[in-house]
């Protein structure tokens, strides 16, 4: 489970929205009223969720939004104007009013979404290894750069719905 951090210019609007979360069975590690505390915040976090509104009392969202590690996804949440005017193409967000059960299932999307990029970073030995002689394989044979073996057993392993590791597998498997 992702660790939220909410943060609203107006301390009242974070505590209603880190009562909702909690209601619902989200971890919210702390309710924030600047962007300044958010980047101290997620110092000592590994991963997770930014709830918050455009603008807060020393920076807009997309300030924020480009201090924050990839490992970090942002929700905003405001009014059908102020998204139109300030969102963000790649950035999750949510209009007010909103539905809790639209929060909800938006921020579940987030987890799973952040769950799957957590996993892929937690590869074993094994499978770095196999990976690693895949990639041997195709640029020895096939002159490719390091980048482009690796771009290649993307690819390939989208094309096929194998993971990476299946996919490095098979190649070393029919290079032998």
């Amino acid at each position: 489970m992702s660790s939220i951090i909410v943060v609203f210019p107006k301390i009242e609007n974070g505590k209603q929205m880190k009562e909702i979360l909690l209601q619902h069975g989200f971890e919210v590690e702390v309710v924030c009223s600047n962007g300044s505390m958010v980047l101290q915040e997620i110092q000592r976090l590994d991963y997770g969720i930014v709830v918050g509104s455009y603008r807060f009392s020393d920076m807009f969202y997309t300030e924020l939004l480009d201090c924050l590690p990839k490992e970090f996804e942002m929700l905003l949440i405001g009014s059908k104007q102020m998204l139109d005017q300030y969102g963000r193409q790649g950035v999750m967000s949510l209009t007010q009013p909103f539905k809790v059960k639209e929060l909800v299932d938006t921020l579940h999307m987030m987890e799973m979404v952040q769950e799957k990029k957590i996993q892929k970073k937690k590869r074993s030995e094994k499978d770095k290894k196999v990976i690693e002689q895949a990639k041997q394989v195709l640029m020895e044979r096939n002159h490719l750069s390091e980048e482009e073996a690796h771009r290649y057993l993307q690819k390939t392993s989208m094309d096929s719905g194998t993971n990476m590791a299946e996919t490095a597998q098979m190649i070393v498997l029919l290079m032998q």
